[in-house]
This record gives structure tokens, sequence and C-alpha cells, in this order.
């Protein structure tokens, strides 16, 4: 049975895909099958797993479009990586066209959930959302179906101010869509040379102690390079600050997926 993940922020900027791409591939280095699946159409995570969205057969918008038919095999979409364990349903440009046209309805939001629930025996451990930067239909989607919606943020106010309108959105789904849903909230990009990161950390690990993970990914110039070779950070550089505190968070998350 696959633990569903969400990533999603209404804000830009906060390490969405980096931490969706290193944590998928976290978990994989620690011998667990792992999907990711890219709903953004900016499709930065398919290039950060080494693949050119223009050029894959399949993508994400094959399982969203419309009118798909009852017998489609969600497992034919899934594409490997060239990292053991580590797959992938990738995005392209055409997901842009797809928030418009799928509509915001109760029997529509739960195609993702129908799709990547276990009745389709997918053969992954964990399944890994990656949302857009936008509350509409395709991220209400992926809010439908997963156990965990993981939700970055950087310590700065704006950011800070921005889980405001996460927090309605949760409620929004338990009560109408995923009852069952739960939340981390993961603070990234910290710089603790920063004042402002200093004070804001320290503010969220008061207001939000429960629900924010112990683990904190700091700034590491070696992720940007990463993202340029199309290799995760895990293998590009696995002794890189960043390489350490995503398996962390790996260490943590699957902690928290074995609660009750």
């Amino acid at each position: 049975m696959s633990y569903l993940i969400a990533l999603s922020n209404e804000k830009g900027g906060v390490a969405k895909t980096t931490t969706s791409l290193a944590l998928g591939s976290a978990l994989a280095s620690m011998d667990h099958r792992v999907l990711l699946v890219d709903l953004d159409s900016q499709a930065d995570l398919t290039l950060g797993a080494g693949l050119l969205p223009e050029k894959v057969p399949y993508a994400t918008i094959d399982i969203l479009s419309p009118g798909i038919s009852k017998t489609f095999n969600v497992a034919s979409l899934c594409m490997n990586t060239e990292i053991m364990k580590l797959d992938i349903i990738p995005s392209n440009g055409d997901m842009f066209f797809l928030e418009q046209k799928l509509p915001s309805l109760s029997k529509s939001l739960h195609t993702l959930r129908q799709a990547l629930r276990p009745s389709s025996a997918l053969p992954y451990d964990y399944i890994i959302l990656d949302c857009p930067p936008a509350l509409g239909a395709v991220t209400l989607n992926a809010l439908a179906a997963v156990d965990l919606l993981i939700i970055p943020t950087q310590a700065e106010y704006f950011s800070a101010h921005s889980l405001r309108k996460m927090m309605a959105i949760i409620q929004q789904v338990r009560k109408e869509i995923n009852p069952a849903l739960s939340y981390r909230v993961l603070i990234t990009l910290l710089d603790l040379r920063n004042r402002i990161h200093i004070y804001i950390t320290k503010y969220l690990e008061t207001v939000l102690s429960d629900t924010l993970f112990k683990t904190k990914i700091e700034m590491d110039t070696k992720i940007r390079e990463s993202q340029t070779e199309g290799i995760p950070i895990i293998r590009y550089m696995p002794s890189t600050r960043g390489s350490v505190q995503y398996l962390e968070l790996a260490k943590e998350l699957m902690a928290y997926a074995k609660k009750p």
C-alpha cells in the first residue's frame, strides 16, 4: 500500500520542486520504491529528474484529462529515472491548459485519488506529488488523493503569512473531500546568518510545534548546481549539507508515516 504525499504552497520560490525531487531520491536511496508525479506545467520536476518535457511520450495530463477511459492503466505512464527505484510520471506544457478545462466539481476532484490509490496496485512505497504554485483544481485533486501534505516555506514574512491560506484550504479539503488529510510544514532555504530567518524560525517553532518538521533545509549552492545537471542532490554530491538534511527529512517522514 503506497503512502501518498503532496507538496504544495501557493507561494512560489519555496523549494517545493527541489524538495519533491530530493526527498524522493533520499527515500529511494533507503531502498524504498518511489514514484514522483509532476503536476506543474513548468515541468521543473521532470527536468530535475533528467527528462526533457517536450520529448516524453506520456504526461500527467493523461491522468487528469476529462473523459479518460475507465480501463486506463496509470502504471504505463511511469517512467524510469537514472536513480534506482525512483520513477516519475512527467509533465509537459499541456498541463497549463488543463487547469482551465478541469471543472472544480466534487467528482472531478477525485480523479487522481481513483488513479493512484491501492486499487490501481501501483508497486511503490511512496508516491510524491509536486503541485503547481496555485490552489486550483489540479492542486485540489492532489489534496483529495494524498495522506500527507507537506508545505515548504521560507523563514520570511510573506512566505510565513501565506500559510494562513494553506491552512484554510486544508480545512476545506478535510470537510468536503479528504477528511483524513494530515499536514506538516517544512522550513526551506534557511539562512542562519539572517536575523529575520532566525526570528521567524523561532516563531514558527512556537506556533506550529506539533506540525513542523524538526529537520530544516538550509541554503546550499550545490543544490542549484545539481539542478542544472539534471541530477538529484542526493546523487550529485551525497556529502553536501543539502543531501544530509534531505536524508534526515526522509527519516523523519518515514517515522511520521508509521504513526497511526
